[in-house]
């Protein structure tokens, strides 16, 4: 077990916020509200899911040509595209010459999706056939990573997965919950309310929407009397997608359950003060493949950095250095690049270390 402080290789140093941000809250807040996103050109493209009866939105960024790397992302609670993290990512991404993809999870690309179903942190059937499908479009090295709850799904996909997922390359999770019981409890105290709040303005309008196209399909005095994610998810979320109440979702799709039977070179990277999930319930082992970077500082999906009035360049160069490293010591026995990739990949011995 390695515990080095320095989990970053090559020119990107371990994180340390800014002297001019102290405090996880507003190492989270102020770069989503207020450091200028770059611009990325996306092109749009409409899924059918495999049941025939819903769509997902996936926003593309083109590479020049058809075997460069592509970078898949799949974004956060109520996140989008448009997103600080998915911009600068994605912008990174184009910069490169890479190809990238963000699909969104059904009801956020900004147009209600269809069936009764929505998503959630355990989603990993849902990214499956979503990665699968991205996967056989692209001959080159392919790239995963997840923020949020959307690392949390992967995560689950990655371990649910084991060796079925080597048709992915390498996977970076950030700001993953972990532990969502530990995150859920940690989101509905004190000054944390108010994410849950942020949270809930959009999730239950989404959710009287869904119930008036599917009248009897969850209480409605129970869904408006909601006021923390405990709530909702009692309500909406856990019985939508076949658990049994909040407790048996937040255990079940818990992505710390899964770090061991992970065999695809993956970065799971948590700031020790994000205000989502303390740093005090974070995973100290995994599998060898699994690196897990702990900085002190960063916030929930934050890392900004640089002089005021800040930039949000660090997380992008973090996440595509870890690729760069994975696609360096590649196992030459690990499934080969085509588009109809199915094979399974072997375990790649890499040390994760805390910082």
């Amino acid at each position: 077990m390695n515990t080095a402080s320095a989990a970053a290789s090559g020119p990107v140093a371990g994180y340390r916020a800014p002297w001019w941000l102290p405090g996880g809250d507003l190492q989270t807040i102020y770069p989503a509200v207020a450091i200028r996103k770059p611009f990325v050109a996306y092109r749009r493209e409409r899924w059918d899911t495999p049941c025939g009866q819903d769509f997902i939105d996936v926003d593309l960024v083109d590479g020049p040509t058809p075997d460069a790397p592509c970078v898949l992302l799949f974004h956060g609670l109520e996140g989008s595209s448009d997103s600080h993290y998915a911009r600068s990512l994605m912008a990174a991404v184009a910069a490169r010459g890479w190809h990238g993809a963000i699909p969104h999870f059904r009801g956020c690309s900004g147009e209600p999706n269809m069936a009764p179903r929505f998503y959630h942190s355990g989603d990993a059937e849902e990214l499956d056939w979503i990665i699968r499908r991205l996967r056989a479009r692209h001959a080159g090295p392919f790239y995963v990573a997840g923020v949020s709850l959307g690392g949390n799904a992967m995560l689950r996909w990655l371990g649910e997965q084991g060796h079925g997922a080597g048709i992915v390359d390498a996977a970076v999770s950030v700001s993953a919950p972990l532990d969502l019981a530990a995150g859920g409890a940690a989101l509905g105290s004190g000054f944390n309310r108010l994410y849950t709040r942020m949270f809930l303005q959009t999730l239950k309008p989404k959710a009287l929407a869904k119930l008036e196209r599917f009248p009897g399909l969850f209480d409605r005095e129970r869904l408006l009397a909601a006021n923390d994610l405990y709530s909702f998810d009692n309500v909406v979320t856990a019985p939508l997608h076949g658990y049994r109440d909040t407790d048996d979702y937040w255990h079940r799709a818990s992505a710390r359950h899964v770090l061991h039977d992970i065999v695809v070179p993956t970065l799971v990277l948590n700031a020790r003060n994000d205000p989502f999930l303390p740093g005090r319930h974070l995973p100290r082992t995994a599998a060898p493949a699994v690196t897990l970077d702990y900085p002190a500082t960063g916030g929930h999906v934050g890392f900004s950095t640089g002089p005021f009035p800040g930039r949000i360049d660090w997380l992008p160069q973090r996440i595509l250095r870890f690729f760069d490293d994975a696609a360096g010591r590649r196992n030459p026995l690990a499934a080969p690049h085509t588009r109809a990739e199915a094979a399974a990949a072997v375990p790649s011995l890499h040390p994760w270390t805390t910082s």
